[in-house]
């Protein structure tokens, strides 16, 4: 059953280090990106370190066989079309520009750790207030394999529970509860979609329910 042994809050990550294992992230694609793919292909070596490798060679090899490829592709085009009033010949195809493939890959390995840096710092408190026999639901928006730290307490009081998720045509139930005054751990998403609790209060008085998060998510709603 998920989190039949809750762990302590003080085991748990921070805000803090979270936000200090995406600087790390970064960092780490930042100097990858510099060092090899650059270097590997196309020929870029701002630090020096690919010509040490042996990648910066390598790289200007891509570079010179794209653009002869390139070349060749256009002359067999010109000749396959024939002859045509100077109004009529078809523009010349625009040469790839190197900067452009180079920023798009650029894009391309920042992707995942700029993703990660909009979910990993992320923190929030809700409290909902129920009312005998009422019933709410709130989740949150996480990856596959994102996790969340959380905390939830009846203040006092004592609620059923279920804490579930559903996206992409799954659904998964994780843990449930009755009579439960509070619960906290770290929840892991199966899958990408929505994940997190519903609470019901089941006794003659209103109940408020609050909810702390942080962790890997993207949003955080209340479903009902």
């Amino acid at each position: 059953m998920f989190n039949s042994q809750a762990p302590k809050p003080e085991d748990l990550p921070t805000s803090s280090q979270l936000a200090k294992s995406t600087v790390i992230s970064a960092v780490a694609a930042a100097a990858i990106l510099v060092t090899v793919v650059l270097p590997s292909e196309y020929g870029i070596d701002p630090t020096g370190l690919g010509s040490a490798m042996g990648l910066t060679e390598m790289g200007e090899i891509k570079v010179q066989l794209s653009e002869e490829a390139e070349m060749d592709r256009q002359a067999d085009e010109a000749q396959q079309i024939p002859s045509q009033p100077a109004a009529l010949q078809p523009s010349p195809q625009p040469v790839p520009q190197q900067g452009s493939s180079i920023l798009n890959r650029i894009i391309r390995e920042f992707g995942i750790s700029a993703a990660y840096a909009q979910t990993a710092a992320r923190q929030d408190e809700v409290s909902i207030t129920l009312q005998p026999g009422e019933g709410a639901e709130v989740k949150l928006v996480m990856m596959k394999g994102a996790q969340a730290n959380y905390s939830w307490t009846a203040n006092g009081s004592k609620v059923n529970f279920d804490t579930h998720g559903d996206g992409g045509g799954e659904n998964i139930s994780y843990e449930k509860g009755r009579g439960v005054a509070e619960d906290s751990g770290v929840l892991e998403a199966a899958f990408d979609g929505n994940h997190g609790w519903f609470w019901r209060n089941r006794t003659d008085g209103p109940v408020t329910v609050t909810l702390k998060t942080d962790g890997a998510y993207s949003d955080i709603k209340r479903m009902m």
